[in-house]
């Protein structure tokens, strides 16, 4: 049996992303069909509605535009998602570019100017720090 891998589910084509929509690619909408990868969304897994308002990290927080902390429910999808991540034994995670949870190096700079600065989004902090590899795609 091959090993799966945790894909950002907006990126399998489910409208999850804060503003209700997607980012789909084909790859990976056919790695989900072949059972090689389990699509996740941690914000959905935080308990954060969609669509929402959108957020960006600020310092050790995760702030919505508005100025609501957002960083407990975050946290709470992030660990759910290190869960499942846990649960089918993935080594490897495939995640939306730039996002405050998904992001993998590069991340929005919280100033929500469009501006980026090196960082990983919350998800991937924790998967990193639990031996899991994380690659970022757009």
């Amino acid at each position: 049996m091959s090993e799966k891998i945790i894909v950002s589910s907006c990126l399998a084509g489910f409208c999850c992303r804060y503003d209700g929509d997607h980012k789909e690619r084909l790859d990976i909408v056919k790695m989900v069909q072949e059972g090689l990868a389990i699509p996740v969304c941690p914000e959905q897994l935080g308990g954060l509605p969609t669509p929402r308002e959108p957020a960006e990290v600020q310092g050790d927080k995760v702030i919505t535009k508005s100025g609501a902390d957002v960083s407990a429910e975050y946290e709470r999808g992030a660990n759910e998602a290190l869960k499942m991540a846990q649960i089918i034994g993935a080594k490897k995670a495939i995640l939306k570019s730039k996002s405050p949870m998904c992001g993998c190096d590069l991340i929005y700079d919280g100033s929500y100017s469009g501006q980026i600065k090196s960082g990983d989004g919350v998800f991937t902090k924790l998967l990193k720090l639990n031996s899991i590899e994380v690659e970022s795609i757009d």
